[in-house]
């Protein structure tokens, strides 16, 4: 019963430990700053993922993210997750994904997330999706996804299934 009790305890912490790591890495890239970037190994081989991470415009001008792509794919789109008298829809954002000075945007699990298609190989948790992300303003930006456990929850602790009202204000598209 004790080493069983001492195993959960230390898995608890390492699983801990791989969420900060999610957390830590931090990119600056002009006014924008881009951190908790991680995606989650698909389950059964599938060859599509999704990539979630968080945009912070330090500016005074408006930045939008206009696309994405992984050498590792066959194309990354910006797309959003939304639901509709009670039907869920998922589709790119027209124009690119605007982050207006001052506000922070969440690409999360049930909103706006980057679609990765074609995986040329299988995402392994433990591993690394380097990305870029192609903003009007800022450029290109390369980015690392952290590779999570199928269904791990977003490195901010909340479920990463859980479809919840998600605050846009600010955004446009």
């Amino acid at each position: 019963m004790k080493r069983t009790m001492t195993a959960l305890v230390f898995a608890c912490l390492l699983s801990g430990l791989s969420l900060a790591a999610a957390r830590a890495e931090e990119v600056k890239a002009g006014d924008l700053v881009i951190t908790q970037a991680w995606t989650r190994a698909p389950p059964g081989g599938a060859k599509t993922g999704g990539g979630f991470l968080t945009i912070e415009n330090k500016g005074t001008a408006p930045d939008k993210l206009i696309g994405a792509s992984a050498d590792s794919a066959g194309k990354v789109e910006v797309h959003e997750m939304a639901t509709t008298d009670g039907v869920m829809k998922m589709r790119p954002v027209e124009g690119g994904l605007t982050i207006e000075p001052g506000k922070t945007v969440k690409l999360a699990p049930g909103g706006f997330h980057l679609m990765i298609m074609e995986l040329k190989s299988p995402l392994k948790q433990g591993g690394k999706l380097p990305v870029t992300l192609q903003f009007e303003k800022a450029g290109k930006v390369a980015v690392t996804l952290d590779v999570q456990g199928v269904g791990a929850p977003a490195p901010t602790g909340d479920a990463g299934g859980a479809m919840k009202k998600m605050d846009h204000s600010g955004m446009k598209m």
